[in-house]
């Protein structure tokens, strides 16, 4: 039977400010806020050569990377069904109904997500890091 093993990376340092709004229901859109986020990492898989799951050092620096380019930015969903989002090189334009929102394309984050709800951000936080250990060490994690 292969043996798994698990790490978990949670620092301090691993958190991002951001502002965003979801949605509730068929049409209720939530004011616009903002959260302190705290990103914990926790990867399974067999040992490597070096008996280690993967080397915290890179899953230190790849979440850090992560968490950066996510903070202090307005989240913006790019798959929901009733906010609209369209951008120029200046400016990023949000409307959900009758509301309409105008951000620097700069201070934005375009997330292919249907809603910035907590679990998709978690998801999606996870698909790039996991992309990022294949392309960078050949790591597939088995969970």
């Amino acid at each position: 039977m292969p043996q798994s093993f698990h790490i978990r990376l949670a620092k301090e340092r691993f958190v991002f400010s951001a502002g965003h709004f979801i949605t509730y229901g068929k049409d209720f859109c939530e004011r616009l806020h903002g959260h302190n986020y705290r990103v914990a990492v926790e990867l399974a898989g067999p040992l490597d050569e070096h008996k280690y799951v993967v080397d915290f050092i890179v899953i230190r620096d790849l979440v850090q990377g992560i968490v950066d380019a996510l903070d202090h930015r307005m989240l913006l969903p790019l798959e929901h069904p009733t906010i609209r989002v369209s951008s120029d090189d200046r400016e990023v334009e949000v409307r959900h109904g009758e509301r309409r929102w105008v951000f620097p394309v700069g201070d934005c984050v375009l997330l292919p997500l249907a809603n910035t709800t907590a679990e998709l951000l978690a998801r999606h936080i996870a698909c790039q890091l996991s992309e990022k250990l294949v392309t960078l060490s050949q790591f597939h994690p088995t969970r």
